[in-house]
C-alpha cells in the first residue's frame, strides 16, 4: 500500500485556521485597547466592547458555517447511499485538504457500488431468464413452507399462474411429499400439468438470515421412455441376430431335407444326408436353448445379500479353480469387505475367465492383486494377452468375439459391480501388452444400497 503523500494546511484547514483567528482577534485587541487607552468614557468602552462582541458573533457564525455545513453535505451523501441512490455526487471534492479527500471517497465509493449495483441488476436478470427458460420446474418456499418463487415451468406443472400460486402453502399446492423427501429420487407423482415419473432434488439456502428451500422437479418420463426404446431396439437387434444364426441353418437344412424325402425312389445314401441334417439342427437347437438360458439369467440376477467377507481368501479359492494355467496372486492388505460372497466369487470367476483366455491366446500370463484405497476396496486383474482392439462393446448384453461365447459374462459382471455400489473397468495395460480389469467397491455399503432388477 502507498504511503499517504504529505499535503501543505490550505484549502479547508487553512480557512477554518484563518476564521478561528479572526473571531479571538477582536476581543484581543479590545482588551489591548482597553487597557492602554485610559482616556475612554465608560461610554466608549461600551460601544467598542458591543461592536467587538457583534463582530465576534458573525466571526462565529461563519465558522459554525464553515464547519457544519461539510457535515451534513457528507450526512446526505451517505444517506444518500443508503437509500441506493448513487446518481448524488460532492461538488469540491479536491485533494489539497481533508475534506476534499474525504468528499472524494465518498464519491469513489458511490460509482463503485452503482457499478456493483448494475453487475448484480444484470446478473439477477440473467438467472431469471435462465430459470423462466429452463425445462426444470423450480419452486422456491420460506420457513413456513410458504412458496416465495416459481418459474414457468412450475407454472405449466401445477396448471396455475404465478400470481395465484406466490404465498400459497406446500401441501396447498401438493408438494408436500417433494418436500419431506431428503434424498435425491425418481418418483411416481400426479400433477394438475402431467403425471409420469419426476426427479426431485431438494436443498436449503438463506437469504436475509433466514432459511429457505429450494425445490427442483424434473420430468423423467421422456428420458424413461427414450432409454427403454434403446434398450428394446437393442435387445431386439441381439435376439434376433442369435436366433438368425440358429434358424437359419435350420430352415435351410429342414428344406434340404423335406427336398430328399420327396424323391422316389429315395437317393442310396438318404440315411447319411438325413442323420448329418439332424444333428446340425439338434446342434443349433442347444446352442438357441444355451442363449436363452443365459438371458434368463441375467435378467434374474437376486439382490445381494450383504455380509462380511475376507476378500484375501475369497481370491486365493477363485484363483486355484482355475486349471487351465497358474494364476499368481500378489498378497495384499488384509481386507474384510462387505458384500454378497456369492455374487462376488462369480464376478471374480468371471474376470479370470476372460483373462485366462486372453492369455492363452498370446501364451502369457494372469496376475490378481487388490489393495486398499480411501474407503473402496480396488481388485485388479491383469493378463498379457493381445490386448483390447476395442471397448465400445466390451458391456454390450450378448455380444462375444469368442466362439461358443454368450456374451453376458462382463455384463454380469458389471450387474454385479453397480449392486455393489462400485464400478467396474476394463483397459489396456500401459507398461506391457494385455489387458487390466479393475473393480472398485465401497468398504462399507450404505444404508440405501442401489437396485437391482427383479
Amino acid at each position: 500500500m502507498a504511503a499517504p503523500k504529505r499535503r501543505s494546511t490550505s484549502g479547508y484547514e487553512r480557512r477554518i485556521v484563518w476564521i478561528a483567528c479572526a473571531v479571538a482577534a477582536p476581543p484581543l485587541i479590545a482588551m489591548i485597547a482597553l487597557l492602554f487607552v485610559e482616556t475612554w468614557t465608560w461610554q466608549t468602552r461600551i460601544a467598542v466592547i458591543g461592536s467587538v462582541v457583534f463582530v465576534t458573533l458573525i466571526l462565529l457564525h461563519a465558522l459554525h458555517e464553515r464547519l457544519i455545513y461539510p457535515l451534513r453535505t457528507l450526512s446526505n451523501l451517505l444517506a444518500a447511499l443508503r437509500e441506493e441512490d448513487y446518481s448524488i455526487r460532492a461538488r469540491e471534492a479536491r485533494s489539497d485538504d481533508a475534506l476534499g479527500e474525504v468528499l472524494i471517497e465518498v464519491n469513489e465509493l458511490s460509482r463503485l457500488l452503482r457499478e456493483r449495483r448494475l453487475g448484480a441488476l444484470e446478473a439477477t436478470a440473467l438467472l431469471q431468464m435462465v430459470i423462466s427458460e429452463i425445462d426444470a420446474a423450480i419452486f422456491t418456499f420460506d420457513s413456513e413452507q410458504k412458496l416465495r418463487l416459481v418459474n414457468r415451468a412450475g407454472e405449466r406443472l401445477l396448471a396455475t399462474p404465478m400470481e395465484r400460486l406466490l404465498g400459497r402453502g406446500a401441501g396447498e399446492l401438493g408438494l408436500m411429499p417433494c418436500l419431506e423427501n431428503d434424498d435425491p429420487r425418481a418418483m411416481e407423482l400426479s400433477f394438475p400439468g402431467g403425471s409420469g415419473r419426476w426427479g426431485v432434488r431438494k436443498s436449503t439456502f438463506r437469504e436475509s438470515g433466514h432459511p429457505h428451500t429450494l425445490l427442483v422437479i424434473t420430468d423423467l418420463s421422456q428420458a424413461l421412455r427414450d432409454e427403454e426404446r434403446q434398450a428394446w431396439q437393442r435387445l431386439v437387434r441381439v435376439l434376433s441376430h442369435e436366433l438368425n444364426n440358429s434358424l437359419a441353418p435350420i430352415r435351410s437344412i429342414a428344406a434340404s431335407l423335406l427336398s430328399l424325402g420327396s424323391r422316389d425312389p429315395l437317393p442310396p445314401d438318404w440315411n447319411s444326408d438325413v442323420q448329418k441334417g439332424l444333428t446340425v439342427i439338434a446342434s443349433r437347437s442347444e446352442s438357441l436353448t444355451r442363449f436363452m438360458d443365459a438371458y434368463a439369467r441375467l435378467a434374474r440376477l437376486p439382490r445381494p445379500q450383504f455380509r462380511s467377507v475376507d476378500i484375501g481368501a475369497l481370491i486365493e479359492r477363485v484363483a486355484q479353480l482355475e486349471r487351465r494355467i497358474a494364476v499368481r496372486v500378489q498378497p495384499g492388505p488384509h481386507a474384510v469387505l462387505e458384500a454378497d460372497a456369492d455374487q462376488m466369487e462369480q464376478l471374480i470367476i468371471n474376470l479370470l475367465r476372460n483373462a485366462v483366455d486372453a492369455a492363452l491366446e498370446a501364451g502369457g500370463g494372469v496376475e490378481v492383486r487388490w489393495t486398499i484405497r480411501g474407503a473402496a476396496l480396488e481388485i485388479e486383474v491383469l493378463d498379457e494377452g493381445p490386448g483390447l482392439g476395442g471397448s465400445a462393446n466390451l458391456f454390450v448384453p450378448f455380444y462375444t468375439t469368442k466362439p461358443g461365447g454368450t456374451g453376458i459374462g462382463l455384463v454380469l459382471s458389471r450387474q454385479i459391480a453397480d449392486g455393489h455400489g462400485g464400478a467396474l473397468t476394463i483397459e489396456n495395460r500401459r507398461e506391457r501388452h494385455g489387458c487390466v480389469a479393475r473393480l472398485r467397491i465401497p468398504m462399507r455399503q450404505s444404508a440405501r444400497r442401489p437396485s437391482m432388477p427383479s
